[in-house]
């Protein structure tokens, strides 16, 4: 009986790893083969999906070029199955409402869900059942994403192994993260800077506004710390953008995200073509269907799991940006340790990681990925690797 548990956990991460469950990379619609189910009890038992909400309140008053705020809605996700819990969480920063939800959009949807996920008995089945659940609505990017995270929780469980190892993944080669720096004046920056210049390896820096130089040099009058920079579309004339860039440049930045608005498609891919620096999409990217259409206009993309849906599609768009010859970043919105966690299981395969979200949190509910002198330190747990503090 033992040789046949490891057989079959054995071909559960041949299949979960391999390819087999995200072979669809551009279809949107693939089913595939249950793999086998688990009970202990000898009755076949049904998935039962919990939820809450539950808000962030941030350390600090968060500012970037389009808005300020000192909370996040959140709504708290369990998913049980043979008295086994995986955890997930849909996280709705205000200004991203439209793409990923309002509170009473994602406390409606996730009703759905828990209304239908008692219908499949297999957990395995992570195609079925994420593919399925993407069909009940358009929109609700970030619902989705707290049940995807949720079940692959769950699913690690059972296996007994983190999601980097089922993906193959080496947690030696993790990144560091940045730590963010939002757009303030000259005084904040400067002592934020230097509450974390010593405990990071790379900063990220938020500008497209009036005050962007004056950031920088703020910045460095403290470090010399590598700085990526996120303009989150405040750049508006594409030849002002790619002085900026130049300008950065020769101040030690590393890399820059969306610097111009996604509307502005030609404009980015006139500014990529003669960057200097590296150039990532992230208000432009969404879901796996966007990377094609943004392969001539950006070095990279930032793959968040909020707006993607969860690890599922990430992990197939960290798989198409890489056939394409695209560079990948891994992001995140304000999150507790849970997504952080799931985000970070995808860490070793990225080029560049902003997995703060937790840091900037004064109320997180787990303890997952760490951050240990600037570099992203995955625990040896199985599934998303974290524990209810």
């Amino acid at each position: 009986m033992q040789n046949r548990r490891e057989f079959l956990k054995t071909a559960a991460f041949a299949a979960l790893g391999s390819g087999m469950a995200i072979n669809g990379v551009l279809a949107s619609e693939r089913v595939a083969p249950a793999l086998f189910s688990i009970n202990k009890s000898g009755v076949v038992p049904r998935m039962k999906l919990r939820f809450f909400p539950y808000e962030l309140k941030l350390r600090h008053v968060f500012t970037v070029a389009a808005y300020s705020r000192t909370t996040t809605p959140d709504v708290q996700v369990e998913i049980e199955y043979d008295g086994i819990i995986g955890y997930g969480e849909a996280s709705m920063p205000p200004y991203l409402q439209h793409e990923l939800g309002t509170m009473d959009s994602v406390l409606a949807f996730l009703k759905k869900v828990q209304d239908v996920i008692g219908q499949f008995t297999d957990p395995f089945r992570l195609e079925d059942i994420l593919g399925y659940i993407d069909t009940l609505s358009v929109g609700d990017a970030a619902a989705k994403t707290a049940v995807d995270i949720a079940l692959h929780d769950l699913v690690g469980i059972l296996l007994q192994a983190p999601w980097y190892k089922i993906w193959g993944l080496d947690r030696e080669k993790t990144p560091s993260t940045t730590f963010t720096i939002g757009i303030h004046t000259a005084d904040v920056p400067r002592e934020k800077t230097k509450e974390c210049a010593g405990q990071f390896n790379i900063l990220k820096v938020k500008l497209g506004r009036d005050n962007d130089k004056e950031m920088i040099e703020t910045i460095r009058s403290v470090t010399d710390l590598p700085i990526a920079v996120d303009a989150n579309q405040g750049w508006k004339d594409k030849r002002h953008a790619l002085d900026m860039i130049h300008w950065l440049k020769g101040k030690g930045i590393v890399m820059v995200e969306q610097p111009m608005p996604k509307e502005q498609l030609d404009d980015i891919a006139w500014v990529t073509g003669q960057s200097p620096l590296p150039i990532f999409a992230d208000e432009s990217i969404q879901r796996l269907k966007d990377i094609v259409g943004l392969k001539d206009a950006f070095t990279g993309i930032n793959i968040k799991l909020m707006k993607c849906t969860g690890m599922r599609e990430a992990w197939k768009m960290v798989t198409l940006a890489r056939a394409l010859g695209m560079k990948v970043m891994v992001g995140c919105m304000t999150e507790t340790s849970c997504a952080i966690s799931a985000a970070s299981q995808l860490s070793p395969a990225v080029d560049f990681a902003d997995l703060d979200g937790s840091l900037l949190i004064a109320n997180d509910r787990f303890k997952g990925m760490e951050v240990v002198k600037g570099k992203i330190t995955l625990p040896d747990l199985p599934g998303i690797g974290v524990v209810k503090i």
